[in-house]
């Protein structure tokens, strides 16, 4: 069965580029513009693992990990930060929200495949 990730990116092109590049892995993605859009469509769908960027408009990357980590429905699922940024100063703050891991744009694809198995056998 394959696992459903939904990636939240507010750049179109990154979230065309992460579906080509996970659906290739044979993965189910579903995808969302920003952090508001990503909480709706959580209440849609159950996905294995999230993607996040941080940098997004109306709702950032760290709202919606301190979000989906306030409820108790996705309160264990893996949330993988993708984001230009690279400062231990935000690494820290996205562990803190709860995210699982971090990952620097641009991403290699068999890196990010190496590392969703990891968080989500």
């Amino acid at each position: 069965m394959s696992r459903t990730i939904l990636t939240v990116d507010d750049s179109p092109s990154m979230r065309l580029l992460l579906k080509a590049s996970l659906s290739a892995q044979g993965y189910h993605i579903e995808t969302a513009e920003d952090g508001i859009h990503g909480l709706e469509r959580l209440s849609e769908l159950t996905p294995d693992l999230i993607i996040t960027d941080i940098n997004m408009p109306r709702m950032d990357g760290f709202e919606l990990i301190e979000a989906v980590r306030a409820g108790d429905r996705h309160r264990g699922l893996p949330i993988l930060v993708l984001s230009t940024e690279f400062s231990d100063e935000k690494k820290a703050r996205a562990r803190e929200a709860g995210a699982t891991g971090w990952i620097t744009k641009p991403f290699d694809a068999d890196k990010l495949g190496a590392a969703i198995r990891r968080v989500c056998p």
